[in-house]
């Protein structure tokens, strides 16, 4: 038997990480259909079937398994090692791909982005958005922003942003037609603009005041994914928002929304770029890492 070469080791692992023939065909610059008949030339010569396949899903079988798990960090080492080469150039080179979710995209990581890759001409940076708690390592990211409550603690991390506090806001024309809450308690009587999660958890709203925490399950005619749709229908009066305060700022300066419960709407630690502590800092990552460190100290030109 003729051993495998490293390319269609390399179609396997992709697929075995994906567990999905159009995901995998993407990141390898292939049509499913090559991908397909690769990995049926593949299993034949190995004489073993590595997936079990239906029109609906795609799973590993247990020789399939055993292979996956020999083969990912053997790989892993192999890349480092040829990482290892991008710490001999003047600037890095390479792909390096950060997922976030949108708010985390608007308020820190694309501002920084047009810089860094000014700098480092020769990195192709992939922003992936997404609200979701992914596994960054699973879903083959480098790195990925989020809030510092929120983050695994196997994870390295580094402050991205400044602290960021949440307000609640509503239009002059709501509060014509509702007594403005003065505690927390008083939004369940209230029509509120509610967020849900990718997950399909409905968001409680955070309040904290001398120590005291609450999270208010709140409710209302409107339900959105994304917080910063939320401006909007606040302006229309359609009912309360809860939003970060650097997206109603302009509106709460030109008197088109007002904030209420101020005395309870809290201070956040900040987005956070993290990554895995457990791998090897591929050379595109570590440039965004002090990239990233010397804006926030405010070092870059």
């Amino acid at each position: 038997m003729k051993n495998p070469s490293t390319a269609d080791l390399s179609i396997f692992l992709s697929i075995a990480q994906h567990l999905n023939f159009s995901r995998a065909a993407v990141d390898l610059g292939l049509t499913p259909s090559a991908l397909s008949h690769s990995l049926r030339a593949l299993e034949n010569r190995l004489g073993v079937r590595l997936f079990n396949r239906t029109t609906r899903s795609v799973a590993l079988t247990e020789a399939g398994e055993r292979l996956y798990a020999r083969l990912k960090p053997a790989f892993r080492d192999i890349d480092d090692a040829l990482e290892d080469l991008n710490h001999f150039r003047d600037k890095p080179s390479g792909n390096l791909r950060i997922t976030a979710g949108r708010q985390a995209c608007e308020l820190v990581l694309l501002p920084i982005a047009g810089a860094f890759l000014q700098a480092y001409p020769d990195i192709r940076l992939e922003v992936v958005e997404s609200d979701a708690l992914l596994d960054i390592v699973a879903a083959g990211f480098d790195a990925g922003v989020r809030f510092g409550n929120r983050l695994e603690a196997d994870m390295v991390s580094l402050p991205i942003g400044p602290t960021l506090r949440s307000v609640v806001v509503a239009s002059p024309a709501f509060l014509e037609r509702h007594v403005a809450p003065q505690k927390p308690e008083d939004l369940h009587a209230l029509p509120c603009i509610r967020h849900r999660f990718p997950s399909g958890a409905l968001y409680r709203w955070e309040f904290e005041r001398g120590g005291i925490v609450q999270e208010i399950e709140v409710n209302g005619p409107l339900t959105l994914g994304d917080v910063s749709l939320m401006i909007g229908p606040a302006l229309q009066g359609l009912g309360l928002a809860y939003v970060f305060e650097d997206m109603a700022r302009e509106h709460l300066a030109s008197g088109r929304l007002v904030q209420v419960l101020a005395d309870w709407c809290p201070y956040y630690p900040g987005l956070h770029l993290y990554y895995p502590s457990r791998r090897h800092v591929p050379a595109p990552l570590k440039a965004f890492i002090d990239f990233a460190r010397n804006a926030r100290e405010g070092k870059t030109g």
